[in-house]
């Protein structure tokens, strides 16, 4: 296995869950929930990227790594690439992000998404999907979906219903294609160089409007390959009723 870093983000000031990181879950913060999660790959290193002295010093007490950043990102992947410059991280390095409010986040998959992107030599990042678990999140802007070629490129992310099938559109939300849309998840596997091309880039017009960064790089040109989940983590922490569901698989795990 080659060798790789994973670098999570986290910030404190969630807007739908302030405090996000620091959240318990069954007896552990979100972020430590995370970070173990994430030991179960094959990372050589492992880093939290935070602009908070709370999720700092909450890190430090379990053993973990911090680097602190900027509070003035606009994004995850803008604070992962200020932790790679900070941790002097070579340009052929691989980086994976791996998103703080992922606590069962699988470790096979991680290295999943690493082996992908060593694979295709086109690809500048690799990420994940999986299918859809029910009907309801195939119209659900919370759930990202994504098409691909059929070499597993991606073609699009998007919150609305995708692919859509017009034959179908008319009989209603339990005519909805969802068995053929896949849920994309937000890990991503990039080499330290692509990460800051990636981030000197401005924000664009379809990025703007979905609020989905991993578009910037489909914009540009680049290439993403999509790795189908040998093992799918469960929807990030994004809501409280996303936590109440982290405690209870975790309350009923341990």
């Amino acid at each position: 296995m080659v060798e790789f870093s994973v670098i999570v983000p986290a910030r404190f000031a969630s807007l739908r869950l302030p405090g996000k990181p620091l959240r318990d879950v069954a007896g552990k913060t979100l972020i430590q929930r995370t970070y173990e999660a994430v030991k179960t790959s094959s990372a050589t290193r492992i880093v939290v990227a935070t602009d908070d002295d709370g999720i700092s010093q909450a890190v430090h007490g379990f053993g973990g790594e911090v680097c602190l950043t900027s509070g003035s990102h606009q994004s995850g992947t803008d604070r992962v690439a200020e932790a790679a410059t900070s941790l002097q991280l070579d340009a052929d390095d691989i980086v994976v992000n791996v998103q703080g409010d992922e606590p069962d986040m699988p470790g096979a998959l991680i290295d999943q998404v690493v082996e992908a992107l060593v694979a295709n030599p086109l690809a500048s990042v690799a990420t994940a999907a999986t299918g859809l678990d029910n009907p309801g999140q195939f119209i659900d802007p919370a759930v990202v979906k994504v098409v691909t070629d059929k070499e597993n490129f991606a073609l699009y992310f998007s919150r609305a219903g995708i692919p859509f099938a017009r034959n179908d559109a008319e009989g209603g939300a339990d005519r909805v294609p969802w068995r053929l849309a896949r849920r994309h998840i937000g890990i991503y596997a990039y080499r330290v160089c692509y990460l800051h091309e990636f981030t000197e880039e401005p924000i664009t017009p379809l990025e703007n409007s979905e609020r989905l960064e991993q578009l910037r790089a489909l914009w540009r040109g680049d290439k993403i390959v999509v790795v189908n989940a040998r093992e799918a983590p469960s929807s990030g922490v994004d809501t409280l009723d996303d936590l109440e569901a982290a405690i209870r698989l975790f309350s009923r795990s341990e």
